[in-house]
């Protein structure tokens, strides 16, 4: 996520922690390299680094995690870097993020003094569906920019009709909703108007990290001043790109890119 924003030409920072190890070196080559601020992230000397892996069939992902224990794990909210957090124009996390480092994640999006943003990303495999509903409840809430993936918000809310699942999430207190439908597009909603975009046509190969591509893009666009709409249009088209490549990194496209994709679509 942090790559597809510094791609489409935000100024980022990332706070975590990694382990005195090679992956958490490679980490950090990568983010510096793309230009990411690297002044919030910590190492442990004490811990490993985390990590997943992602199998990818006809049958969707799956995931696979080594995060107990690790040093993101370990994060508390006495490390935060909160002049950093406090500084920025949007401060994002994710439902990983808080399964993962519940109290640190919490402490961040409550000492933002800008935006708030906030991507469900359930996975069960890190914790039991009863308290992910909850604690992503209440981020939600504080939530100025809200990014469910339709799945997740199904299994959250119990529901399935996509009008219902956007009024959910403005029930929470989400201020603006950007449902991510997939392939299919995504649904934008303020509140007060909704709009559904529908997806780009592409020739995909691998969906993984498409959502968190969606986020980044969105989240650099509303920063540089566009409208919810023009956000959501860009970052559809983006989202789309990055599943024509393997990986979630190689395939996040740069903004000359997307303008070539949108300009297809007239």
């Amino acid at each position: 996520m942090i790559i597809a924003a510094a791609r489409s030409g935000a100024r980022t920072a990332y706070v975590t922690r990694l382990g005195d190890d090679e992956f958490g070196r490679m980490f950090l080559e990568l983010w510096r390299k793309e230009g990411v601020d690297t002044r919030g992230i910590a190492v442990d000397p004490q811990a490993f680094t985390a990590v997943y892996f992602v199998a990818h069939s006809a049958a969707g992902h799956a995931f696979s995690y080594l995060r107990a224990g690790s040093a993101a794990s370990r994060m508390r909210p006495e490390d935060l870097p909160l002049e950093l957090i406090r500084s920025a124009r949007i401060v994002h996390a994710s439902g990983i993020s808080l399964a993962v480092a519940e109290a640190a994640t919490q402490a961040a999006l409550a000492a933002a003094r800008g935006k708030v943003s906030f991507d469900s990303n359930l996975r069960l495999k890190l914790w039991p569906l009863e308290r992910a509903r909850v604690r992503i409840a209440a981020a939600a809430a504080m939530a100025d920019y809200f990014f469910p993936s339709v799945e997740d918000a199904r299994t959250l809310s119990g529901l399935n009709d996509e009008q219902a699942i956007l009024d959910w999430a403005h029930g929470l207190g989400a201020k603006t909703v950007f449902l991510k439908l997939g392939a299919e597009g995504v649904w934008v909603s303020d509140g007060a108007t909704r709009e559904r975009i529908p997806g780009m046509k592409v020739q995909a190969v691998d969906a993984t990290g498409a959502g968190d591509c969606f986020c980044g893009a969105a989240l650099a666009r509303l920063a540089a001043g566009d409208s919810v709409r023009e956000a959501a249009r860009y970052a559809n088209a983006a989202a789309a790109l990055a599943t024509t490549g393997y990986g979630a990194v190689a395939p996040l496209p740069r903004p000359e890119a997307v303008r070539r994709l949108l300009a297809t679509a007239g």
